[in-house]
């Protein structure tokens, strides 16, 4: 039985999902790594925005390309809308990381993030809450 074009396509974008999946499944230990580090030099009773800037200088040192502060266009009804949301780290275009620094990480967060992850099209998410006194309770990983 011969495969249709259709077919070889379908099979091509399966595998090329699956590896694009596998990439950012490696690449989320090596930011959790990444935040890990942070945490244990700061502790957790900074601002969010002193987090944000020693987390992006630690991928940066680790040499984890990111981006930071990525604009989401939002599209309604056909529309593209500048609605002012951002990503707080897009990296290696795979992975978005939402940076927190709160009590804890309540339901709208993770809407958020499960949100910005249909927008984008991408398949993982990490919430990093620095606040925590243990970093490790304080992620929360997110698929779309």
């Amino acid at each position: 039985m011969a495969l249709n074009h259709k077919d070889t396509k379908d099979t091509k974008e399966h595998k090329e999902r699956t590896e694009e999946k596998k990439r950012a499944d490696e690449l989320s230990g090596r930011i959790i790594g990444a935040a890990i580090e942070v945490h244990r030099l700061l502790g957790p009773g900074l601002l969010e925005s002193a987090y944000e800037e020693c987390f992006a200088r630690e991928l940066q040192v680790q040499r984890i390309p990111c981006a930071r502060q990525v604009p989401i266009p939002v599209e309604y009804k056909g529309t593209r809308v500048e609605a002012g949301y951002r990503l707080d780290f897009l990296v290696d275009a795979l992975v978005i990381v939402e940076v927190k620094a709160v009590e804890r990480i309540e339901p709208i967060h993770k809407a958020q993030l499960l949100t910005y992850l249909r927008l984008t099209g991408l398949w993982l998410g990490l919430l990093v809450n620095f606040h925590s006194a243990v970093l490790k309770n304080g992620i929360v990983r997110l698929v779309n």
